[in-house]
């Protein structure tokens, strides 16, 4: 403070002394970027900007004044015209599908099981999705209407049109998208208009404040710390919300789930019982259904709990760049 105190008025004269200069120049590169019709000058300013502002988070969190949380979801705010659907989607292996041509009663009691306010509805094939249904519309109708009479429910005038949207739109444009048209649903399609998943709000809204979980969310979790310092991980579980929950730095580039990124960098699909080490990481297969890893073991190279004994002369080979065994 000192210091500052004392450069102070020298800094004022110099700020004094060069404004008539700055103001020129400043003149002569605004006339130049109006000439130029190109946006790349205004889109790097934006990415400087932002990763000025990350930094500053950063900083901020290392020394103290920022908690982890405030600091990931400040983080997430800027992530999100980076993220597109594609990285954020619920994929299709795990949407909830009815089928609007059974009777109405089957598909009262398909909706009552499942978790999920809106539900896809399909129509002669599970790629062929016709409709949203809203579960308050189908009580209204039931209840209000009918007398809870299920025959004389119209399922088919009751379900919303779909809403499609390519993968490759960024998560940030989505949500302005959800804010507009007030809709809370969108089914993700790739390049050829085939249904690979969908997104909602909430899984945007997750992307800055982290797992939104209600009474009706399965407790049992996907991510499970060992006492060993490892972790039981799904196979499905995001490479963003292993980072996030435990502050690792596994890249995402390549990869959305931890199977993704295991498969990616071992170039095969891995049997159970198979280990591989990269970016500082211990991967064992647990378990396999068909070609895809359901549950693995994930140990950062090196660190052990607090008062475990050492091992003797388990030190991984150590060679130029990732290393992988087939243990």
């Amino acid at each position: 403070d000192k210091m500052a105190l004392a450069v102070a008025p020298i800094m004022r004269g110099v700020i004094w002394f060069l404004t008539p200069f700055t103001a020129v120049f400043q003149f002569v590169v605004r006339g130049i970027l109006k000439l130029t019709p190109s946006t790349q000058d205004d889109q790097a300013n934006i990415l400087a900007a932002h990763e000025e502002i990350r930094g500053t988070i950063e900083l901020q969190h290392k020394e103290g004044t920022v908690a982890r949380n405030d600091a990931d979801m400040l983080g997430g705010v800027l992530d999100l015209g980076d993220l597109t659907l594609e990285d954020i989607m619920v994929h299709r292996t795990k949407m909830e599908l009815i089928d609007i041509d059974q009777p109405p009663q089957a598909l009262i009691d398909a909706v009552l099981k499942s978790q999920f306010t809106r539900v896809p509805l399909w129509k002669d094939d599970a790629e062929n999705i016709v409709g949203i249904l809203n579960t308050k519309d189908l009580l209204a109708a039931a209840l209000a209407k009918n007398g809870f009479d299920p025959q004389a429910i119209d399922v088919h005038a009751l379900a919303q049109p779909p809403w499609f949207v390519p993968e490759s739109t960024a998560a940030k444009a989505q949500l302005n998208a959800f804010l507009k048209r007030k809709m809370q649903l969108a089914l993700v399609v790739d390049e050829y208009g085939v249904v690979q998943g969908l997104v909602t709000l909430e899984d945007v809204l997750e992307e800055i404040v982290g797992q939104i979980s209600d009474e009706h969310d399965d407790k049992d979790s996907s991510i499970r710390v060992q006492a060993d310092g490892s972790v039981n991980v799904d196979g499905s579980v995001a490479i963003r919300d292993l980072n996030r929950q435990l502050n690792w730095g596994l890249p995402d580039e390549e990869a959305t789930t931890i199977a993704g990124l295991v498969i990616h960098e071992s170039q095969t699909i891995p049997e159970p019982g198979q280990t591989f080490t990269f970016h500082g990481y211990r991967f064992e297969i647990l378990r396999k259904s068909r070609n895809k890893l359901t549950a693995l073991r994930i140990k950062a190279v090196g660190v052990e709990p607090p008062g475990a004994p050492k091992p003797a002369s388990t030190a991984l080979p150590k060679t130029e760049g990732d290393s992988m065994d087939g243990g």
